[in-house]
């Protein structure tokens, strides 16, 4: 019974630390899976410029969605303060102009693509986006003073 009793203990001693050696591992490799995760979004976001965290979390890019030539969800008000970063993302499953009237700013999406806008607030008042091709508008632009 001796020794049956000491590969029962022996048993149960290396089940427990290989449990909490994959327990600790799992979390080890969460954490770094989230941190790759979120320096991919933090890539994405900046178009490919990877920017400090601080900045990113101070500037989340808004992207809207367009399906079948239109926004999903309605056109999007973006509201800034003059001087600020405008920044905002087009997503569309269809090939087409984004122009942004006022700035006259015009770049094109791919079909099943995305296209980023930044520039500076420098024009106050209301300005559209629209898809220029549909004379769908996207987003109302919003300059604060």
């Amino acid at each position: 019974m001796n020794t049956r009793t000491a590969l029962i203990g022996g048993a149960l001693v290396v089940v427990a630390v290989v449990l909490l050696i994959v327990l600790s591992g799992g979390e080890d490799s969460k954490d770094e899976t989230t941190a790759k995760s979120d320096a991919v979004s933090t890539e994405a976001q900046s178009g490919g410029d990877k920017l400090p965290e601080s900045a990113t979390e101070k500037q989340q890019v808004p992207t809207i969605v367009v399906r079948d030539g239109e926004p999903v969800g309605g056109v999007q008000t973006l509201e800034y303060t003059a001087g600020e970063e405008i920044r905002f993302r087009v997503s569309s499953d269809k090939a087409e102009e984004i122009h942004v009237h006022g700035y006259d700013i015009a770049k094109d999406v791919p079909a099943g693509g995305s296209v980023e806008f930044d520039f500076p607030a420098e024009l106050e008042g209301i300005y559209e986006a629209e898809l220029e091709g549909l004379g769908v508008q996207i987003i109302e632009l919003r300059v604060n003073p």
